[in-house]
């Protein structure tokens, strides 16, 4: 039985966000892992690099039994109807489950308050503070870095896809750490100056 991971995509979704860590699963997991998208319904989805995407679930049909809720950044988080998938993200912090959420998604979480208790990052303080108001309390826990995993919830900056994806293959255990990094240096450092992973 396989493992599944389920991606938020919204429209102008940023597809980059998503390649890295769906690629690296399906490289280290060994079969172990499928994808799996969402939407807010089940029309086609179109990323900013115009891929458009066919979605397995809305938020309403989304399966109970999953490993990780990852919420790709992108252009209409802000949108009022995205609060479909605030539910989501209460349950799957609720169920113990990896929860991400990088760019602008990131700052979602915020408005959700699951960020308050948790060390985490986003694209920037401020604005997260005036989008998230009163449902934010966790300035304290704002950490300036390019990804943050805490209690399973891991959060980046819209210019961080590989740590994203890096923190979330460490948060899954989908390979060891030492072949996690391996692919993370090799992608982030280019061919010709990453050590060779290791076979």
């Amino acid at each position: 039985m396989k493992k599944t991971l389920l991606f938020v995509i919204l429209q102008q979704y940023a597809d980059w966000e998503a390649a890295y860590i769906a690629s690296a699963v399906s490289m280290l997991g060994q079969g172990e892992y499928e994808i799996k998208t969402v939407s807010l319904s089940k029309d086609y989805v179109q990323s900013i690099g115009g891929f458009k995407v066919l979605p397995d679930y809305d938020a309403a049909s989304v399966p109970d039994d999953y490993e990780a809720l990852i919420l790709i950044g992108g252009m209409t988080w802000r949108s009022e109807n995205t609060q479909k998938i605030r539910e989501l993200a209460e349950d799957c912090v609720q169920k113990g489950k990896v929860l991400g959420g990088i760019c602008d998604a990131s700052a979602f979480l915020g408005t959700v308050g699951v960020l308050n208790d948790v060390l985490h990052t986003s694209n920037d303080l401020n604005d997260l503070k005036q989008w998230a108001g009163q449902a934010y309390t966790g300035e304290a826990k704002y950490v300036a870095r390019q990804a943050v995993c805490d209690k399973n919830v891991i959060t980046a900056n819209g210019t961080a896809p590989m740590e994203f994806a890096k923190e979330i293959l460490l948060a899954l255990h989908v390979a060891s750490e030492e072949k996690i990094l391996d692919w993370y240096y090799f992608h982030k450092l280019g061919f010709y100056t990453a050590p060779m992973p290791k076979m």
